[in-house]
């Protein structure tokens, strides 16, 4: 029985930054960022917009154009890293907006969830619901990947920001893609990427050495949490590596496999924390499954034979053919962390779609990762209805409809200085208001359709 994914949506903010207005005012060489990392357009929310917002309305959108019922789906589970609450998911938030359109309780025996693992939640929510369907054929159930990037100004981090949320519906004999049973995966606990809690001394912001009540804080401790992550751009960068490499090496004895893999494989996607970062990090994997051709390569040191063969025009070929279009819509969007390697595939399959190619019984390899860190090898296969279901997401048109925000306003954003809307809301889920007054409510968000 195959089982994968049947239909698939998004939503993205829809204004952005160009990369070449940020690297103009950061002083940044724009080619540097367009050319070197493939980096086109940064999305960023407007002020009524957040993470909950873009899962929403992708999952709303998945429901119309599948013409879904409540009742037909069995779980709904959420991969992200963008949370804004400590204990109530945002599955459950999902809930509250959608039920607005389709019904109060209509979701009432649905199984929901968070799954957060950094950049690869998402794809660990996948693999539970795609297994749960295999142990229950008859039933349906839907994966939402929903981030919001966001690095602090000036950082290194910065010009690699986005926004953006895929939904994708999970069944039994799937239109898109079934999933193979077998999963390799590499894990370590390190610290290359993570959003802590910062505790601060209660007094040095009340300027009081008596712990006095401050805003309901009865400790001596303030606890303040960041959007931004504390991060090693190089460090992560090499555990990246090491995790897709050992992931990659366990994929090959998990499924029995001795020979190149990925030379069955059409497409090779995998998490884009930038444009290029597939191909700037894939060509590890290659060069160990191509040891001869390395050797061949110039240079005295491996790090500049690696550098010889990334130029090489086998590599560019097999850049060219496997990865490039799934870079086309993360130029386009910027990094959605949980989301980015759905929409990677997202983009091949519609850039496909677009130029008439047929990739029906075509493999499609997929190299996840998750700082902290994880890693996860899988691969997929392309089923015969999957260009009637992916022309149906419109995925570069809608891109191409946003509208350019000038850095004035991106900063403003930013800092959340901004109190209205850049643009007009219209047949979307939109943030109303946060709750402020009512003691048990305090912090509650709340949302509507507009």
């Amino acid at each position: 029985m195959k089982v994968g994914i049947d239909a698939i949506q998004f939503d993205v903010p829809k204004i952005y930054l160009p990369i070449d207005v940020l690297a103009q005012n950061r002083n940044i060489e724009p080619e540097k960022l367009t050319k070197g990392l493939g980096l086109q357009k940064m999305s960023f929310l407007d002020v009524n917009q957040d993470c909950i917002t873009l899962g929403a309305n992708a999952f709303y959108k998945l429901i119309q154009q599948e013409n879904l019922n409540p009742s037909e789906i069995s779980r709904i589970y959420v991969g992200t890293e963008s949370s804004v609450d400590n204990s109530k998911p945002i599955a459950s938030y999902i809930l509250q907006l959608i039920e607005q359109k389709t019904g109060t309780n209509s979701f009432r025996n649905c199984d929901m969830v968070d799954f957060t693992f950094a950049c690869i939640g998402a794809v660990d929510a996948l693999q539970n619901c795609v297994d749960y369907i295999r142990l229950n054929p008859t039933k349906k159930a839907v994966v939402i990947s929903t981030d919001n990037a966001k690095y602090d100004l000036n950082s290194t981090g910065e010009y690699t920001q986005g926004a953006g949320a895929i939904a994708m519906l999970i069944t039994s004999n799937p239109s898109i893609i079934s999933f193979s049973k077998k999963i390799g995966v590499s894990t370590s606990g390190v610290f290359d990427f993570f959003k802590p809690k910062i505790i601060i001394e209660k007094s040095k912001i009340t300027k009081n050495p008596n712990n006095e009540e401050w805003f309901g804080v009865l400790e001596s401790e303030i606890t303040i949490t960041k959007e931004q992550p504390v991060f090693d751009g190089q460090y992560s960068n090499t555990c990246y590596i090491n995790r897709i490499t050992e992931a990659y090496d366990h994929y090959k004895k998990e499924s029995n496999q001795n020979t190149v893999i990925f030379n069955n494989w059409d497409l090779i996607l995998m998490h884009l924390p930038y444009c290029f970062q597939g191909r700037r990090t894939f060509i590890e994997i290659f060069a160990k499954e191509n040891q001869a051709l390395l050797k061949q390569q110039e240079g005295e040191t491996v790090k500049d034979k690696l550098r010889a063969l990334s130029k090489s025009n086998e590599y560019l070929t097999l850049v060219n053919q496997k990865i490039k279009p799934s870079e086309i819509a993360s130029g386009d969007v910027g990094n959605i962390y949980t989301g980015s390697i759905f929409l990677g595939f997202l983009s091949a399959l519609y850039f496909y779609k677009k130029e008439n190619l047929e990739l029906k019984t075509k493999k499609a390899g997929f190299i996840a990762y998750g700082s902290g860190s994880k890693s996860k090898v899988f691969e997929g296969t392309i089923e015969k209805n999957w260009k009637d279901k992916i022309v149906k997401t419109e995925l570069f048109e809608t891109l191409e409809l946003r509208t350019a925000i000038d850095f004035k306003t991106y900063e403003k954003l930013h800092k959340k200085e901004l109190k209205s809307n850049v643009l007009n809301s219209s047949n979307e889920f939109v943030l109303d208001y946060i709750e402020k007054e009512n003691p048990v409510l305090k912090g509650a968000r709340f949302y509507k359709f507009v």
